[in-house]
């Protein structure tokens, strides 16, 4: 037997032990959280007939719901991912007093039920609230508007771009930044040339993490948003409208064109990340 293992019949042993048993328990929990209900999602949805999936995709309303939700997401994503840098840059460069509480705020709308993130954001933002009454006076009304979802998907956004971007801050070598401030690099081009180039990736995970938050977000959107079809209706709510409606299919068919169209966006997201981060290889 001994032999048998010497001469080349031994068996690798794997650095974590139980490698079957682990794998089995992951498919088994991806499965049942995952792909069982996403495929029931699905499946539920092409119970419609083409004409019928035409009819509910083509109708203005919902044409309009999709345009705001995806439009504003991707917006409120963007602009996260820039501010995100910012505030990163600020939390990983710099000391200064109160900076633990400055950092642990950062992690307040993961903590914060969306329910009452949208009732605060309401209160500050209605035209008699502290930040909606001086923007009331300048003929700007944010709560109840379109100007509401997005302010709302700003703020659940933010920290996943700052937590995506803060890490690798943190990580990088400063030998680039001194050898281009001794060849007169201006800080500008220093971030630009050397920074910028690096916290690309991280930046572009940011921004889809981001996304991906604000395109599904529910809780804090509906009560600042005004709900108003055509104008500040998000997809969400009219899932949940088809639902109380025992609108099953419909509802399931709205659901997985948002599935659909985010996983398209990611993708193009993710790509692009792959491309830029190989063009400074």
């Amino acid at each position: 037997m001994s032999l048998t293992l010497a001469a080349g019949g031994r068996r690798r042993r794997n650095a974590l032990p139980g490698f079957g048993l682990t794998l089995g328990i992951t498919i088994f929990v991806l499965s049942v959280l995952i792909v069982i209900p996403l495929g029931g999602l699905v499946a539920r949805a092409a119970s419609l007939s083409p004409s019928q999936i035409l009819s509910i995709l083509s109708s203005p309303r919902v044409f309009s719901a999709f345009r705001l939700s995806f439009g504003l997401a991707f917006i409120a994503a963007v602009i996260d991912g820039f501010v995100g840098i910012l505030v990163a840059w600020v939390l990983v460069r710099y000391h200064f007093p109160g900076k633990r509480i400055l950092d642990s705020l950062v992690d307040l709308p993961f903590a914060l039920p969306t329910a009452v993130a949208g009732i605060t954001l309401t209160a500050l933002y209605a035209d008699d609230g502290w930040f909606g009454a001086p923007l009331a006076k300048l003929g700007l009304s944010v709560a109840f508007t379109p100007w509401g979802i997005f302010v709302a998907l700003l703020f659940v956004g933010l920290p996943y771009a700052i937590r995506s971007c803060q890490p690798v801050l943190a990580d990088l070598e400063r030998e680039a930044e001194e050898a281009a401030v001794t060849l007169g690099a201006q800080p500008a081009q220093i971030f630009w040339r050397v920074i910028l180039p690096q916290l690309f990736p991280a930046l572009l995970t940011g921004i889809a993490l981001a996304f991906a938050r604000a395109a599904g977000e529910y809780g804090s959107v509906i009560f600042i948003a005004g709900n108003m079809p055509g104008i500040s209706e998000i997809v969400p709510l009219l899932i949940v409208i088809r639902l109380e409606q025992f609108d099953y299919a419909g509802a399931a068919l709205l659901a997985t064109t948002m599935l659909v169209m985010s996983l398209v966006i990611l993708l193009l997201l993710n790509l692009l990340s792959i491309w830029r981060s190989r063009q400074y290889v």
